[in-house]
């Protein structure tokens, strides 16, 4: 699969653009401000034009404190999330036959529903419908909720389109098994086939089946390709929802002087990269990535919102969250990942898991599965208070 390494580094960098030309266009249309501006202007809708400046919650060096430690916790939290179910092979509880991992991916699903719920998709909102906007078109139609259910759409589309592509470019290749070989693997030796998690059954060495079962050995072989790259086809997607959201917010965080906002949004994020990078770790495990690979992802995943954070660092003195190119980027940035992260954690995670074998075959897993999920979901949602 060493032909998707271009395809990934395409899409990260394009995010990674992306929040350039935000901080960029909002930087080409914001005004700098030499004299200290308004504490505010109030409209019949509320109020516009930013925090005041003064006060006990505004404080610049207290803030660049604060900024400061977050970017190092934060991508403590955020290495930590995504790598623990990584490591989870070495514990026998943890392995992604076990129980307890089907529910810990629960819990983690959960927290991502949680997350595209409970804090993007309202972000989204306010941006959107903020009184520094021009009533028409803004407050005239609910593009947030438009631009999600697009976005919605588009990644059942490109879903849909990149596991038919590789299905398509795989055809032909004979029935050499898939399961366990990473991003520079080689490929199968003939007359081996996958079984379980990862381990290789020798057939030369078993005698010769009737057509039948050679012909229900290949068809399990191709179920079980189809199977590994619909779980790489999830993380790519999900991992994209994911970073776009980490750089808004992380930009956001550190254009604020808001000490009073910084300092249990810090925490908040802390708690929420660990257990988002719970949920992407567990898709990253299944999709059977190599060595290289997984250390790509897991490179952007962390450091993302530490990215972000210093990007708005970088541009404190000229962006403004209340300026309506700032207002109308990030808006419909959240709203495209609100609606992607929506489609992923009930389609591609949630409904994929409750619907298989495993869980359709215990009643008892599933209801701790869903107690599970109801969990990272509440936790995310208690946790909107402050994030």
């Amino acid at each position: 699969m060493s032909s998707q390494t271009p395809r990934i580094a395409f899409v990260f960098t394009l995010l990674m653009l992306t929040s350039f030309s935000l901080a960029l266009t909002t930087f080409a249309q914001t005004e700098p401000t030499n004299e200290a501006p308004p504490a505010t202007t109030t409209t019949s809708h509320g109020v516009c034009g930013g925090r005041a400046i003064g006060g006990k919650c505004h404080s610049v060096p207290r803030a660049l404190r604060l900024k400061l430690i977050a970017i190092p916790a934060i991508l403590l939290a955020s290495m930590a999330g995504v790598c623990l179910p990584l490591v989870s092979r070495s514990v026998p509880a943890l392995r992604p036959d076990g129980n307890l991992f089907v529910v810990v991916k629960a819990f983690a699903s959960g927290v991502i529903l949680g997350t595209g719920y409970m804090h993007v998709l309202p972000d989204s909102f306010n941006d959107l419908t903020s009184p520094c906007l021009p009533r028409r078109p803004w407050a005239e139609f609910p593009f947030t909720a438009f631009v999600a259910m697009l976005a919605a759409v588009f990644t059942l589309m490109v879903d849909s389109l990149m596991l038919s592509f590789h299905t398509r470019g795989n055809k032909g290749k004979g029935s050499a098994a898939v399961a366990h070989h990473g991003h520079d693997s080689p490929p199968l030796p003939q007359g081996s086939r996958c079984h379980g998690h990862g381990h290789l059954v020798d057939m030369s060495s078993e005698p010769e089946r009737p057509e039948g079962a050679v012909d229900k050995v290949e068809e399990d072989v191709e179920a079980g390709r189809t199977r590994l790259l619909r779980n790489r086809v999830i993380v790519q997607v999900l991992e994209m929802g994911i970073v776009v959201h980490s750089v808004v917010i992380g930009l956001g965080m550190g254009a604020s002087q808001n000490v009073c906002t910084i300092r249990p949004l810090v925490a908040a994020l802390c708690f929420h990269q660990l257990f988002e990078g719970m949920g992407l770790g567990g898709c990253i495990l299944q999709a059977e990535y190599g060595a290289r690979m997984r250390t790509v992802l897991v490179f952007f995943f962390s450091t993302t919102t530490p990215f972000g954070i210093a990007l708005g660092l970088a541009l404190t003195r000229v962006y403004s969250d209340s300026s309506p190119t700032a207002l109308i980027v990030v808006g419909l940035l959240n709203a495209a990942s609100a609606g992607l992260l929506h489609y992923m954690a009930l389609v591609d995670l949630l409904a994929a898991d409750f619907m298989g074998p495993k869980l359709q075959g215990s009643v008892r897993l599933q209801i701790v599965s869903f107690l599970a999920v109801l969990l990272g979901a509440g936790g995310m949602s208690v946790m909107a208070k402050w994030a």
